[in-house]
């Protein structure tokens, strides 16, 4: 399956020297960049969370192989959807599905997941992370798993299943969660939800976000995404998480009545 863009000059720039020219603003490397397990970052049009995401990639190593989780919004495909084959026809350039990889983590998640293109077609949440990487890591091969709403015994077992495949695979592998945090409310409701959840990130505590941002009603759209990841950082022997940025839309637009969250956190 070779697949085309969704939102290419909805989302971001489809020319390519326009979108490089947007992400060489959002990114400004560091001299030695970090290597981490995991990163989580915004989804949203560059407009509004390239800044936050841009943050966060300006700091971090970007190995060859990532596996990108994000939310599936409109709800096509299995819950737990990976594609195993193929390609992504990107602005930047063609980024290869790691057939290897993803065929070794379907197996070892056994019915937990399936291998669903369709699911990943018209999804935003994962193809906005490309661009990002690829600016960093031209060589970019990727495992995309879309997401929908499952249990958190169910995010626990995917995780924990995720790590160890990392674990025993020879190359480095980088984790990268997409989600927005709190969606149209006001800024100041926004920063506490979202303080909330944030504060399970930063304690490495999946179960506690899982459960934070069901209690609270915290519209994080990527929450399923962020506890697999967090579960499968442990795993990896993460011991801390930093948050790198947060804003809201209400930053760019000046509308702090109805705004949406971003935040952007490393795990290592």
């Amino acid at each position: 399956m070779s697949r085309i863009p969704a939102v290419a000059n909805m989302f971001y720039p489809g020319n390519p020297d326009q979108l490089r020219k947007e992400l060489s603003a959002f990114i400004t490397p560091v001299s030695s960049p970090r290597k981490v397990l995991a990163a989580i970052c915004p989804h949203a049009g560059y407009v509004y969370s390239g800044k936050v995401a841009g943050a966060v990639f300006s700091q971090i190593h970007v190995p060859s192989t990532a596996i990108i989780l994000g939310p599936n919004h409109r709800g096509l495909g299995a819950p737990v959807a990976l594609q195993s084959a193929g390609s992504w026809e990107m602005p930047l350039g063609t980024v290869s599905v790691h057939e290897e990889l993803a065929g070794k983590l379907l197996v070892a998640l056994g019915d937990q997941a399936q291998d669903d293109p369709q699911a990943h077609a018209m999804e935003h949440s994962l193809e906005v992370q490309v661009p990002f990487l690829q600016m960093i890591q031209p060589d970019l091969t990727i495992v995309p798993v879309s997401l929908s709403h499952i249990t958190y015994n169910t995010c626990e077992a995917v995780g924990r299943v995720m790590g160890q495949t990392i674990q025993e695979w020879p190359e480095p592998v980088l984790l990268l969660a997409s989600t927005d945090m709190s969606h149209y409310v006001s800024a100041e409701t926004a920063k506490s939800k979202d303080q909330l959840a944030i504060d399970k990130i930063l304690a490495l505590d999946p179960e506690g976000l899982f459960r934070t941002v069901a209690e609270h009603r915290i519209s994080m759209c990527g929450v399923i995404p962020t506890t697999i990841t967090l579960v499968a950082a442990k795993v990896l022997g993460a011991s801390k998480a930093e948050l790198v940025q947060y804003a809201t839309s209400g930053d760019v637009t000046g509308d702090f009545s109805q705004v949406v969250g971003y935040a952007g956190l490393i795990v290592y």
